[in-house]
């Protein structure tokens, strides 16, 4: 994860400004939610419905005889397959982002 609060405690201890100190210190993770699980529920559960329904639309084009719009819809479907289906393409896509435009990630 990225430490981005932690750049803004030591600016606004430069500044001499510490009443919204508190704001920026890390909170105790005793009451937050367990979320380690989260992503593969959510992959296991919408990933199946979305094969379904790239499926059922492929299905139509076809039958339509669309095959261009078939060739643009699958190719779509690609690209949003792959963000469902690799773990850590998100993350790496963020970080590749984050430093194209200059922003430290470290």
């Amino acid at each position: 994860m990225l430490p981005l609060l932690s750049s803004t405690a030591d600016a606004m201890t430069a500044l001499g400004g510490t009443e919204f100190l508190h704001l920026a210190v890390d909170t105790p993770t005793e009451n937050a939610p367990d979320t380690g699980g989260l992503a593969e529920f959510l992959r296991g559960f919408f990933g199946p419905l979305f094969l379904v329904i790239v499926s059922i639309v492929a299905i139509f084009f076809l039958f339509t005889r669309e095959i261009t719009r078939f060739a643009q819809f699958m190719i779509l479907a690609i690209f949003i397959g792959i963000v469902f289906y690799v773990p850590g393409i998100i993350e790496v896509i963020a970080v590749a982002l984050a430093r194209a435009m200059g922003v430290p990630t470290e």
